[in-house]
């Protein structure tokens, strides 16, 4: 029998304890090795007890959990799972540990929220054993202080030489799909884009509903492009990106120079709404040859049936490599399906993608 997945779970609620630990309990393969009610009990225990994976709430006494989190990935970085509340300073808070090198987050169930308890324990679960033993790349703020053996992850732009002028325009449309790992792997592509990028980017990012608009504006305030989570009849234009709402499906319709973006509720696809499939799908129709596509980071294989649709239309397909990305899931099984063309480092991501445009 296989080892079993330790966590810890630090969280200063009791009840809330309670609540993680019997909801991963339900799992054979997952063991609570321990709890701590603040962030400064719970860097101690993550040394004592050495979990597989931390979940970690963020607003906490003594010690919060964005500073337990800076002391655990300075010592021993681990997976550690951000338990989230959908405020502003929750969503901040949330970006900025992603930031730091927390692989991902759960919400914590919340009348705003549509997901039920089950669905989030769900989530949780399989997040948990989807992250244990996964790559954890340090935040730049951690590596800038100094943290003992920890090798920087690479954060400066990349040098792109290709430049845009002023009212460019492309007949391409570049689509990425991207789950666990995704948000700060996200920030890097879009920070390395070049001014004046000529096409739109359409992108879905699994996020629970209610963070995508703060994502959204995270992004936008990170890249030269003019981001914002889509809405239901949104025109792709040059320069643009639009993110996919927690709670929706995208798809993109119509031809070049009158492409507009679909925004819709229905069944999940491939365990997901929104779905990469659908929006990949939606592209081999809509955009065929003229789209790039790009798989990142991510458990499951949402995304690869769709890539491959893009690839046989002839559009180009490309994916995050296993040594940079959180998890290895959805960008292997599209590899493994003949879906990617090209597989490169997070580093190398836009540049590629602006070499196709």
């Amino acid at each position: 029998m296989a080892d079993k997945i330790k966590v810890l779970i630090v969280d200063d609620s009791a009840l809330f304890r309670k609540v993680i630990s019997d909801i991963l309990q339900t799992d054979p393969a997952i063991e609570i090795v321990g709890t701590a009610n603040n962030g400064k009990s719970a860097v101690i225990k993550a040394q004592q007890l050495n979990p597989d994976v931390i979940t970690m709430d963020i607003e906490m006494p003594i010690m919060d959990g964005l500073a337990a989190l800076r002391e655990i990935m300075t010592v021993k970085p681990r997976p550690v799972i951000m338990m989230s509340v959908l405020t502003q300073y929750g969503a901040e808070a949330t970006f900025k540990a992603l930031d730091m090198g927390a692989v991902d987050f759960v919400p914590k169930p919340s009348s705003v929220l549509s997901l039920s308890a089950e669905e989030i324990g769900d989530l949780l679960i399989s997040k948990v054993k989807n992250v244990a033993g996964s790559h954890v790349r340090v935040g730049k703020e951690i590596t800038q202080a100094g943290g003992a053996g920890i090798q920087p992850a690479k954060q400066e732009k990349t040098a792109i030489t290709k430049r845009y002028t002023a009212g460019s325009m492309s007949s391409r449309v570049v689509g990425i799909g991207t789950s666990t790992g995704g948000p700060s792997a996200l920030l890097r592509v879009f920070q390395d884009f070049p001014e004046n990028f000529p096409a739109p980017v359409v992108v879905v990012q699994h996020m629970p509903e209610g963070f995508t608009r703060a994502f959204s504006e995270r992004l936008n305030l990170n890249s030269t492009l003019s981001v914002k989570e889509a809405e239901d009849g949104d025109r792709l234009l040059p320069g643009h990106a639009f993110i996919a709402p927690g709670h929706s499906h995208m798809t993109v319709e119509g031809r070049e120079g009158n492409r507009k973006i679909r925004v819709f509720q229905s069944e999940k696809v491939s365990g997901h709404r929104p779905s990469i499939d659908v929006l990949f799908n939606s592209l081999a129709e809509s955009t065929g040859k003229e789209c790039v596509s790009v798989i990142m980071t991510g458990m499951g294989k949402d995304g690869a049936d769709g890539m491959l649709k893009i690839r046989q239309k002839g559009g180009f397909t490309l994916a995050q490599d296993e040594k940079t990305s959180v998890v290895f899931g959805m960008n292997r099984v599209a590899v493994n399906i003949g879906a990617v063309q090209e597989i490169v480092p997070l580093e190398d991501i836009t540049k590629k993608i602006v070499e196709h445009i």
